[in-house]
């Protein structure tokens, strides 16, 4: 089976198209910047814009299925910046499958879709989507699921997974945004006690790859969304304490207010816009409401239609990330 995988050189990306090469994948990686580790591996990279259907088309000739991780994240920015990307670059991927005749479509897509600003504990997939978000980022990613989604059908098998909070060695956006917010060793938490889910980043790029295999075979996930995670829920002064730890970096987590932090987020928007800042905010509505809620998902769906399990502990994670961190290059990478 020939696989393309979209943002085959990001950080789950990149997993992904190791382990589909371990399986003996003919593996092309699709993306706008160099991949020069995964051309080494054996992977076939191929550069181009998500939105370019002709860059797009032409790297996806002769594959069987399409991996789709491409996006635009964050928790800022120009609406239309995020539906170019994860929209109109979703559509480009659905309509170079139909083009094609390519019958499998894997879509990350993100359980922020489902958060309404209030705590998630042990939802599983029918929790609705709510009616109106914060942020681009969810509000894009939510109807990009949607159209992969409604383009199941005989001729093309789709499944969308919403990995929660990925980690691992050389992760380029957890890890970097909460060691730049750390203050001489002290860290500014609201909901310090909720519980939140994380997945380390070869679990998800294993229900990715089970997902592929599911849908050339069975097809029992077929035009349905799952939620994944390593379903070691955690309060979330532990689990950032503990990351921060396996990179070096010793915390005290100051717990504050809920209330005060999304205020704050507010008030941090309006001036943004005001006097029309380029740079991100401190804080958000949206990433008020993700710090200060619990959000943990029921996992049973995605390990009994794909058959996987997180295989990785979270103690054995962190593990793996402090090794790597002490053998050379920082976990926090230098060009985020």
């Amino acid at each position: 089976m020939r696989v393309l995988v979209t943002g085959g050189g990001g950080f789950l990306g990149s997993a992904i198209c190791r382990q589909l090469l371990q399986r003996d994948f003919r593996t092309v990686a699709f993306q706008r910047s160099e991949a020069d580790g995964l051309a080494a591996a054996g992977v076939e990279v191929r550069r181009g814009d998500i939105t370019d259907p002709d860059a797009l088309g032409a790297a996806a000739t002769g594959c069987d299925a399409i991996i789709h991780t491409a996006g635009k994240a964050g928790v800022w920015g120009d609406f239309e910046d995020y539906r170019r990307v994860n929209v109109e670059g979703t559509q480009a991927v659905i309509d170079t499958c139909l083009q094609q005749r390519i019958p499998i479509l894997v879509h990350t897509s993100s359980p922020s879709i489902v958060h309404a600003g209030d705590d998630i504990e042990g939802a599983n997939e029918f929790l609705p989507l709510p009616d109106h978000y914060t942020a681009p980022y969810p509000a894009t990613k939510a109807l990009a699921e949607q159209a992969v989604l409604a383009a199941d059908s005989d001729s093309l098998a789709t499944t969308a997974l919403r990995p929660h909070l990925i980690w691992g060695p050389d992760d380029p956006h957890i890890l970097p945004r909460l060691a730049a917010r750390v203050r001489r060793g002290r860290l500014a938490l609201p909901g310090a006690d909720k519980k939140i889910d994380t997945v380390y980043v070869d679990n998800a790029a294993q229900a990715h790859v089970n997902a592929l295999l599911n849908l050339a075979d069975e097809r029992t996930c077929a035009g349905r969304a799952y939620f994944i995670s390593n379903g070691e829920p955690l309060p979330q002064r532990d689990i950032i304490a503990r990351l921060l730890a396996a990179i070096g970096i010793d915390v005290r987590i100051r717990p504050v207010p809920a209330w005060v932090a999304r205020a704050a987020g507010a008030t941090c928007e309006s001036l943004w816009r005001a006097f029309r800042i380029e740079s991100e905010p401190p804080l958000t509505r949206f990433s008020a409401e993700q710090l200060s809620t619990a959000h943990w998902f029921d996992i049973s769906a995605a390990r009994r239609d794909l058959a996987w399990r997180p295989s990785i502990s979270i103690e054995e994670g962190l593990r793996r990330l402090a090794e790597f961190t002490a053998a050379g290059p920082s976990a926090v990478r230098s060009d985020v």
